[in-house]
């Protein structure tokens, strides 16, 4: 027993050693969080407004209301990066387009699984710098990014996605 054991503890113990950032990589970090906030806010302000056909009314609806949510996440990301000391970006990450509604709707999925990704990963690495209130305030955001992830499955009559795999 106490060999498998020491395996765990040296297993975990090297995976600390990965979570382990200087609080500058972890402003760079959180700045390209802050840009996927932003490519998020844009996106589904501009996607809530597009999207044609009443089978997409609803949706719409609900995309406008992610915008604002987005807005919200993106200030507090803001407000993080300024409690590290750092400057926080102005420039959002790339918006895709497409005159197709179910594209549109597939693009916001994609960036909300990669996010969902991000700040799994940034929790670990807040946690292990002991930056208990950074992991915290991402906690409250990854809960409804999960949610918009949710909502955009349904609406395009799929399940969720399972949240695994590489970052973009």
């Amino acid at each position: 027993m106490k060999r498998s054991h020491g395996a765990r503890a040296l297993r975990f113990g090297g995976m600390n050693q990965e979570l382990k950032i200087t609080r500058e990589r972890m402003i760079e970090l959180l700045n390209e969080d802050l840009a996927r906030e932003f490519q998020a806010v844009i996106a589904y302000t501009v996607y809530s407004q597009t999207l044609k056909g009443a089978a997409f009314s609803d949706i719409a609806r609900e995309l406008a209301v992610h915008a604002t949510e987005e807005l919200s996440h993106a200030m507090q990301i803001a407000k993080q990066v300024d409690y590290f000391n750092g400057t926080p970006v102005t420039v959002p990450k790339e918006v895709k387009m497409s005159d197709k509604a179910e594209d549109m709707l597939r693009f916001d999925l994609e960036n909300e699984r990669v996010t969902i990704l991000n700040y799994r990963e940034r929790i670990r690495q807040a946690e292990a710098m002991g930056e208990f209130g950074l992991s915290e305030v991402l906690r409250k955001i990854i809960a409804q990014e999960q949610e918009h992830l949710t909502d955009l499955a349904g609406a395009l009559g799929i399940d969720n996605p399972t949240i695994e795999g590489s970052k973009a």
